[in-house]
């Protein structure tokens, strides 16, 4: 079992997550990164841990390694097979109403997720009142910028022109809503801010390194 810390290669990520994979439960969102390929091992980081090397046909947290071509690996994960290439990630989603998020070492919690059936990074950030989106990643999602509602909002970096819309879905692990408030930035951001538009919706519950969002409607 995980909790007994068994396999070498996960101890560390098992003794991080004891308690809340009862045991690799499929219900659990899991997000796994490829970081590298070294000959029959990869570099497998999940969740935001830090990386493992796995070997074909070697399970870690739940996650099979199936098999390497050149710079990508074929896993399984949450009972699906998905290929990925070095510096992407694939997500494992539960349909259960509910995310887990670990944090980092500096204490935040990321999630990758979409809006409007793009992908996107997001970091959580309760002080932020809407979800963030900058312009790149807007361009690639299909939002508009000049159809929003346009305002000014505060920063890090001092005041940037946004431009308010509404999003037809926003999905993070078994969590959909329809219709969420986000403003888009004239610029770019280092990653888009999961704000309280998404995160006043659900029950949030923060228990050492790990958070669980519950959607309530």
């Amino acid at each position: 079992m995980a909790k007994n810390g068994k396999s070498q290669r996960g101890l560390g990520l098992t003794a991080l997550l004891a308690g809340l994979l009862l045991p690799a439960s499929p219900l659990q969102a899991q997000e796994v990164a490829l970081a590298g390929i070294f000959g029959s091992k990869a570099m497998l980081i999940i969740n935001g841990g830090e990386p493992e090397a796995v070997r074909i046909g070697e399970s870690l947290e739940g996650v099979k390694l199936l098999s390497i071509q050149g710079e990508q690996a074929t896993i399984e994960i949450g009972g699906q097979k998905k290929l990925l290439r070095i510096g992407h990630y694939a997500v494992n989603v539960p349909s259960d109403g509910k995310v887990v998020l670990t944090a980092d070492a500096r204490g935040h919690f990321y999630a990758t997720g979409t809006v409007n059936g793009g992908s996107i990074r997001f970091m959580v950030d309760t002080g932020a009142t809407m979800i963030s989106i900058g312009a790149s990643d807007a361009r690639r999602l299909g939002l508009d910028y000049s159809r929003g509602q346009k305002g000014m909002a505060q920063t890090a970096n001092g005041h940037v022109e946004v431009s308010r819309i509404w999003l037809d879905t926003v999905s993070i692990g078994g969590i959909t809503l329809h219709q969420v408030e986000a403003v888009i930035h004239k610029s770019d951001m280092p990653m888009a801010l999961l704000g309280m538009s998404f995160l006043n919706r659900t029950d949030m519950q923060r228990v050492g390194s790990t958070m669980t969002l519950r959607q309530r409607f």
